[in-house]
Parts: structure tokens; C-alpha cells; sequence
């Protein structure tokens, strides 16, 4: 049992403790249910849930959300336009977010797709300098998938 100020007041049977905190004119909350024996405070309620409510909106607030980009290439992609999706993904990442490079094949693209796999790799290693491959490219259906994250 604790006290509104803070200090020991021992164990006691959940009435007395009761009884004490109607004295008080404050709310009898317990702080640790699970402990031998239960740890109980005496304080006000509303007092207390709105004190954990602002922590837990501090912490959220701390929080950084990665999302995930996505950069969409295909098989018979140019060299400049490689290159502007690549300053694209450089973008991405240099702001702390995850990119997805996806090279999707249509058609008779899809007969050659072992030939295009060093597009994926061209590009995870020309982003090498700020980047890490996440996941090596992968085929998904008519896709060849590659996730990039930023280097710590």
C-alpha cells in the first residue's frame, strides 16, 4: 500500500486500505495486480488516466513510421529513366524509407525473364553507397521484387 504522498503505508487487508482512501477523499487504484501481494495507491483517477494518456502520447510522438516506397521499372527501361527512377529511390531512402523495386514484365517479357534480372541488380548496386538489399530480388507472379532499406 502507498500512500497520496507517496510513502509506505505497508500491507493491510484490501478493506482498511479502502477505508483509507475514502478518508482521503481519493480513488484506491491498484498499480501492480499481479505482484504478492497487489500494490495499491492511493490517489486520484482521473488524475492518474489522464497522466498515462499524456505519456503514451509522448512516446507515440517520438515514434518514426518507415513506410514503404515503390519504385516500378520495366524490362526494356532506358538508361536516363533508370536513372531518374534511381534519384527517385535515393530520395526515398535518404528520408529513412524502405523502397520496393518492382520490374514488371507483360506479354512475351515474361520469356526472358532471367536476361532482365541484372536491371534489379544494376540498381541496388549503383545505390549501394547509401543503401542495403533488405530482400535479394525475388519473382512474384509477373514481378521481379527487390527491397532496399538505408544504411545506419
Amino acid at each position: 500500500m502507498i500512500g497520496e504522498n507517496g510513502e509506505q503505508l505497508g500491507i493491510m487487508s484490501a478493506r482498511e486500505a479502502y477505508e483509507k482512501a475514502r478518508a482521503a477523499e481519493l480513488d484506491l487504484v491498484k498499480i501492480a495486480p499481479t505482484a504478492k501481494p497487489p500494490v495499491c495507491k492511493i490517489i486520484d483517477y482521473g488524475k492518474y488516466r489522464y497522466e498515462l494518456a499524456r505519456k503514451e502520447k509522448e512516446a507515440k510522438k517520438k515514434q518514426k513510421v518507415i513506410e514503404v516506397k515503390e519504385v516500378r521499372l520495366s524490362p526494356n527501361i532506358d538508361e536516363n529513366d533508370l536513372n531518374t527512377k534511381m534519384n527517385n529511390a535515393r530520395k526515398f531512402l535518404t528520408k529513412g524509407n524502405k523502397v520496393k523495386v518492382t520490374l514488371r514484365f507483360r506479354g512475351r517479357e515474361m520469356a526472358h525473364m532471367s536476361k532482365t534480372k541484372y536491371i534489379l541488380d544494376d540498381f541496388a548496386e549503383k545505390l549501394s553507397d547509401i543503401a542495403t538489399v533488405d530482400k535479394p530480388a525475388k519473382v512474384e507472379g509477373r514481378t521481379l521484387v527487390l527491397f532496399l532499406s538505408a544504411k545506419r
